[in-house]
C-alpha cells in the first residue's frame, strides 16, 4: 500500500481481485464502476475519516454512495475477512506469528452516530459509544476486532475474540486457530474463562484483582496499545461513525488486512 491513501499497487491488487464477486456477463443498464477504483474510494475514506457524501468525485472513484454500495457487496461476500486471512498465512509462513495472544478492549474517541451496537459510555453516561475488542498476537499484529456497546465488559468479549480467530495456514499441517497462550490484564479475571481456555488447550496468563501483575505481563498493555494506535490511524475507525455495525467491522477487516500487509512488505 502507498503513503497515498487513494492507491492500490499492482502487488495488493493481485490480492484483492480474485476475492472479489463477479458481476454477471450482461446485466441491465450501465456498466458498474470499475471494483479498482471503488477500492480506491473505500480506503481513501478508511484513511482520511471523511463521510461518504464528502468523497471528491474528480478523484475518480465514483460517487460515495457508489462506493458504499460496493463495501457492502463486499462484506456479503466476505472479502476483507479472505485476505486477512490469506496475509495472516502469509505471516505464518514467514515464521511472523508470535502465538502468545493479547486481548484487551478500548474506547474509540468521541463523535460517534449511535445505531447498532452502541451503549452508555463508561466514562460519560450522557452520550452513547462503541467499544473495539481486540486480540493480537505478540507482536501487534491484529487477529480478530469485535464491536461492541461502551458499556460491554471486556471480559464478556473473550471466549468471542478467541473462537472467532481464523483458521491460519503458511505451515506444514492443518491450519492453526489455537493459541498456546493468552495474556490478559485484571479486566479479564475469571475462573469460569480460565476454565474454557483450559477446555480449548490454551493456557490462561491472567493476573488476578487486588494482586500484583504476573511478572512479564507489563509488555502486555504496550503490545496492544500499538494494535490500537494502528488500527486507529484509520480514522474512519477512530471514530464510528458507521451506523451499520456490519459495514464497520468490515472496514476493521479492511484494515487489519492492510497492518498484514505492511508488516509483509517490511519484514
Amino acid at each position: 500500500m502507498s503513503s497515498k491513501p487513494r492507491i492500490v499497487d499492482d502487488q495488493l491488487w493481485s490480492l484483492v481481485e480474485p476475492l472479489l464477486p463477479k458481476w454477471p456477463e450482461r446485466s441491465p443498464g450501465p456498466r458498474p464502476v470499475d471494483d479498482r477504483r471503488c477500492l480506491r474510494g473505500v480506503l481513501f475514506v478508511l484513511y482520511t475519516g471523511i463521510t461518504w457524501q464528502q468523497l471528491p468525485m474528480e478523484l475518480g472513484f465514483g460517487s460515495g454512495q457508489t462506493c458504499w454500495r460496493r463495501l457492502g457487496r463486499w462484506r456479503e461476500a466476505g472479502v476483507f475477512e479472505a485476505l486477512h486471512q490469506r496475509l495472516l498465512a502469509e505471516l505464518n509462513a514467514a515464521g511472523q506469528i508470535d502465538w502468545s495472544l493479547r486481548l484487551r478492549g478500548r474506547l474509540p474517541r468521541e463523535g460517534e452516530k449511535g445505531g447498532d451496537a452502541t451503549g452508555p459510555s463508561p466514562v460519560d453516561r450522557g452520550r452513547t459509544g462503541s467499544k473495539h475488542h481486540v486480540i493480537c498476537d505478540g507482536k501487534g499484529t491484529p487477529f480478530t476486532v469485535i464491536t461492541t456497546a461502551a458499556n460491554v465488559n471486556d471480559v464478556t468479549q473473550a471466549l468471542a475474540l478467541v473462537d472467532g480467530i481464523p483458521p491460519v495456514a503458511g505451515r506444514p499441517g492443518r491450519p492453526r486457530s489455537r493459541p498456546d497462550t493468552l495474556l490478559g490484564h485484571k479486566a479479564y479475571d475469571s475462573n469460569p474463562l480460565r476454565r474454557e481456555l483450559r477446555n480449548r488447550r490454551i493456557q490462561p496468563v491472567i493476573s488476578r484483582k487486588g494482586s500484583t501483575n504476573i511478572q512479564g505481563l507489563g509488555t502486555l498493555r504496550y503490545v496492544v496499545e500499538q494494535t490500537f494506535a494502528l488500527l486507529h490511524q484509520f480514522k474512519r475507525l477512530a471514530v464510528r461513525w458507521e451506523r451499520r455495525p456490519d459495514l464497520h467491522e468490515a472496514l476493521a477487516s479492511l484494515a487489519c488486512a492492510l497492518i498484514c500487509w505492511r508488516r509483509l512488505r517490511h519484514r
